[in-house]
């Protein structure tokens, strides 16, 4: 007979005590053969080449054990206290056993946590055969990641208890007679009940290495195969679907980011932070309830065939869990690169009376066709190539000055990065890359003459990140143009594809891949751009995003550390610091007379006092109450969102129209939004054409100025 440690019998003792299950328990998960040849491949690997220098020891496994319990239980809604003291035995050993092919912490601890969601959520569907009452004032905490473990089974059902009020309350605000929310609740948790039932050895190594890994490096993953299919899909960017990338995030699934040029983009009517309800396909029929789904499930619903339909209602990232959800629906279709090219526009700006045009470059992502480059086709597509054409025709518009757009631009290929940005230095080094044994390489460009030499800004986010803001870095650092926005994501690291079953020498794909960092970036100066990102010259006001703190690189705990080396030999050309008092006292008495400036930032104050609650009322009158600030906020934050529209998605718009009748005032709506002002855009241009003045003043100046005799 295996031996079984004795901690896992007891475990397993003390979930048999737990309370009566109304469905029975699901059966025991167990590792697979290959799952151990997996783990200490992963790990040999990691020890070898990742980045990170890493201590191997218990506080290693105490922080395996940290997050494979975080990714389990995120709300802390399933497991008790007394389940967390069962498995503390392992929690200093998971690195150990593992490197040995032990796999059996892991899998027990699953285990116990497959019976509680069982058990919890057959009680949730017990407590519906009540009727709900909510006149009394308690509340219901719905962000509990940092809250303690529930020490006892009663307190856990009190949790549930106001979990079941809240769903309940949620759709009687929405319109709902309890007949319906009774038979959609059910319907929800049975659902969830089901899945329950569903898992797979698969599915607890994928979320187990993933934990591990990440628990290295941050932007370290494992991908299981399932998982790794999934990431090659995004890489050759040949998916039909919608162009949503959503995250886990509690019991709802929330858009993480919206594909440049995808179906959700270009509709203007998804944001960052909603979070699905529900998937219909089609342009009629019902709808599938999605909360509390896998997220690979509800992916499977949402992709589909090119030029087919699916409905997505939405709760908006501003409203709160009671929210009115909001039906959208796309048109899918492939994204590609032509659709997230590199694209101009032009803006006049009025300065008394002058008016100056300011051309802009919008770059969604740092591209470049590889296969057709690789096999020698002279006309491959890049973002270099398609930004100098740009180029050239904004010198033709004769504009005075040229803002690069790249919020949002997640970052992409290096060499990209550093020849889009040899078209504004022309020649010199641009980035700086350290490898894991400390030897240093130095990427530079050497076009003899810039594509654009005069006034140039760039204009960042948070969600400006690597090779978007290796861009942003070296134009600061020569002085070559003007930085505004906010303070970029902070992501200055490498990450390399490791294919497992290559260095296994298997057959056919079944271990998956891992995903690990092995460099990191560093400016010309010296300083990284890791975790502190960019720092504007001109800052905006920050405006409160949906989870906000969690988009950066400083929200992960184990972030690599900021770093300097010794600066590259470079020439900048300008300094532009002596301009940026006045640059900076013309843009904030600008703001202070925008109206949309100002609206935007009173609704971002009441956004960050109703974030900092984590917790809402299970009283009617208030939840009302609280239903109205929170509508009139939304309302008030639709005038700073920046739109775009193009000839494929209103063609999109009007196939839909055409299938559904019933989209007409959402059409009209959107539209009505994508008409709104970009107040960022808007305010960067001016502060481009401001810079233009200052420029021509100091020339005059320089000619006029007396000559020493």
């Amino acid at each position: 007979m295996k031996f079984i440690p004795l901690w896992i019998l007891l475990l397993f003792a003390a979930a048999a005590q737990a309370l009566t299950l109304v469905a029975p328990a699901p059966q025991p998960l167990a590792p697979l053969p290959q799952q151990a040849q997996v783990g200490r491949l992963i790990i040999e690997i990691l020890q070898r080449y990742e980045y990170k220098t890493t201590a191997w020891d218990n506080a290693l496994s105490e922080r395996i054990f940290d997050r494979y319990l975080l990714a389990l239980d995120p709300g802390r809604l399933y497991f008790l206290q007394t389940d967390i003291d069962a498995f503390a035995s392992a929690r200093g050993t998971l690195g150990a056993a593992v490197a040995h092919g032990n796999l059996q912490a892991p899998y027990a601890i699953f285990n116990v946590y497959q019976r509680r969601v069982a058990e919890r959520l057959s009680y949730a569907r017990e407590l519906l055969k009540r009727d709900f009452t909510f006149e009394q004032h308690e509340s219901y905490q719905y962000e509990r990641a940092k809250e303690p473990w529930a020490k006892s089974e009663d307190e856990l059902r009190d949790l549930w208890r106001r979990r079941v009020k809240n769903d309940w309350l949620t759709l009687k605000l929405a319109g709902k007679e309890n007949t319906a929310i009774r038979a959609m609740l059910d319907a929800r948790y049975s659902n969830s009940l089901a899945r329950a039932y569903k898992f797979k050895s698969e599915d607890v190594f994928q979320v187990f290495m993933d934990s591990y890994a990440t628990s290295v490096d941050p932007h370290t993953d494992y991908l299981g195969l399932r998982a790794a299919q999934e990431f090659d899909i995004e890489m050759r960017l040949s998916l039909v679907g919608v162009g949503a990338v959503i995250q886990q995030r509690d019991e709802y699934l929330t858009i993480r980011e919206l594909v440049p040029g995808g179906p959700a983009a270009l509709s203007a009517k998804l944001n960052i932070g909603d979070r699905l309800v529900a998937v219909g396909q089609g342009g009629a029929g019902p709808m599938t309830d999605v909360i509390g789904w896998r997220i690979d499930d509800v992916v499977a619903l949402v992709r589909g065939a090119k030029g087919s339909l699916v409905r997505l209602d939405v709760l908006p990232a501003a409203a709160g869990p009671d929210g009115k959800p909001k039906r959208i629906t796309l048109v899918r279709n492939k994204v590609n690169f032509e659709e997230q090219a590199a694209k101009k526009s032009l803006i006049r700006v009025k300065d008394g009376a002058k008016t100056r045009l300011v051309g802009v470059i919008s770059l969604p992502t740092f591209y470049q066709d590889v296969d057709a480059r690789g096999k020698g086709e002279k006309d491959f597509k890049s973002a270099t190539r398609d930004v100098a054409r740009l180029l050239d025709e904004l010198k033709e518009d004769k504009v005075d000055a040229v803002l690069v757009d790249l919020r949002n631009d997640g970052g992409g290929l290096l060499d990209e990065a550093v020849q889009l940005t040899g078209l504004f230095i022309g020649k010199g080094p641009v980035v700086q890359e350290r490898n894991s044994q400390g030897n240093v390489r130095v990427d530079s460009v050497d076009d003899k003459t810039p594509a654009w030499n005069g006034p140039l800004c760039v204009l960042i986010n948070r969600g400006s990140a690597s090779a978007a803001e290796i861009f942003a870095a070296a134009i600061q650092d020569y002085g070559r143009g003007i930085i505004i926005g906010e303070p970029s994501f902070g992501k200055g690291t490498v990450q390399s594809i490791v294919d497992l079953d290559q260095i296994a020498h298997n057959d056919k794909p079944k271990f998956g891949e891992l995903k690990m960092t092995i460099a990191q970036f560093f400016r010309v100066n010296g300083d990284s751009t890791q975790l502190r990102g960019v720092t504007p010259d001109i800052p905006f006001p920050a405006v409160v995003a949906a989870d906000a703190d969690t988009v950066r690189e400083s929200s992960f705990d184990n972030a690599l550390p900021w770093a300097h080396i010794k600066g590259a030999a470079y020439a900048p050309a300008a300094n532009l610091a002596g301009l940026l008092p006045q640059l900076k006292g013309r843009d904030v008495l600008r703001v202070a007379q925008d109206k949309d400036f100002q609206s935007l930032l009173a609704a971002n104050s009441v956004s960050k006092l109703q974030r900092g609650a984590h917790a809402i009322s299970l009283n009617e009158a208030d939840r009302r109450k609280e239903r109205g600030q929170r509508e009139a906020q939304v309302h008030a934050q639709g005038s700073g969102k920046q739109k775009k529209t193009t000839k494929a998605e209103a063609a999109a718009s009007n196939m839909t129209a055409k299938q559904d009748s019933g989209l007409i005032d959402e059409l009209a709506e959107e539209k009505a939004q994508k008409n709104a002002k970009d107040v960022w855009l808007n305010e960067s241009a001016h502060i481009l054409s401001d810079q233009v003045g200052l420029l021509g003043l100091r020339k005059a100046n320089a000619k006029v100025a007396p000559v020493a005799q």
